[in-house]
């Protein structure tokens, strides 16, 4: 008898979650036509527990970091808990160093920007999926360079995380949130922010501080 692996068995199993359905289609497409492997699609957290729940752990699961009952890192550490030990990454357009960080720390297997050439997304997955982390290489250069302390100025640490949160695009209320602070403590530290970075309101504080390298 023939106990060689079938090819569906031999396959690397991934499941991705993204609720940007053109995205996660054509990342579909590739991942099964041309890399040969099989692929899962969900466009929420809850749905891809259900996934994971009603089919087993993947070999990889990669997780759009802003979709639907993400939570931020709260999501990702609830998926490798279901995912049984196999790689879960995070899926996004862009980060920031202190998230990445968080990300990562959190037992994140990489990260992989939306960006990314379609055959390096193929080689990201097999490499997480061989045991390794995975940091495309700007990433890597972002956390290399060097530390905010020294660019940050006056900033607080407690400026420096609400910061961190006005460049992901929350609103006080989901700053607050995170931070478990009031809101307007919050509102009390972006005006603080804005003065000593010198802007105007926090859109332009958010654009100063990257322009700046602090986020």
């Amino acid at each position: 008898m023939n106990n060689a692996p079938t090819i569906e068995t031999a396959r690397i199993r991934v499941l991705l979650a993204d609720d940007h359905r053109m995205v996660v289609d054509m990342f579909q497409l590739f991942l099964t036509e041309s890399a040969g492997m099989a692929v899962r699609i969900a466009e929420s957290m809850d749905e891809a527990a259900h996934i994971i729940q009603k089919e087993g752990a993947f070999d990889v699961v990669l997780l759009d970091l802003n979709m639907p009952g993400m939570n931020g890192v709260a999501g990702l550490k609830r998926a490798i808990r279901l995912n049984g030990g196999h790689p879960v990454s995070i899926l996004t357009g862009s980060t920031t160093p202190r998230m990445m960080q968080e990300i990562m720390a959190a037992g994140a297997s990489g990260i992989v920007l939306k960006t990314t050439p379609l055959r390096s997304l193929a080689n990201a997955i097999r490499f997480m999926h061989s045991g390794e982390r995975y940091l495309p290489m700007e990433l890597i250069q972002a956390q290399a360079m060097p530390g905010s302390a020294a660019r940050q100025g006056n900033l607080t640490d407690k400026e420096m995380d609400v910061l961190t949160q006005l460049a992901e695009g929350k609103s006080n209320k989901e700053i607050a949130n995170e931070l478990q602070i009031a809101e307007a403590t919050v509102k009390m530290h972006v005006t603080g922010i804005c003065r000593k970075i010198g802007a105007n309101n926090r859109t332009r504080a958010v654009i100063m501080a990257k322009e700046m390298g602090l986020v």
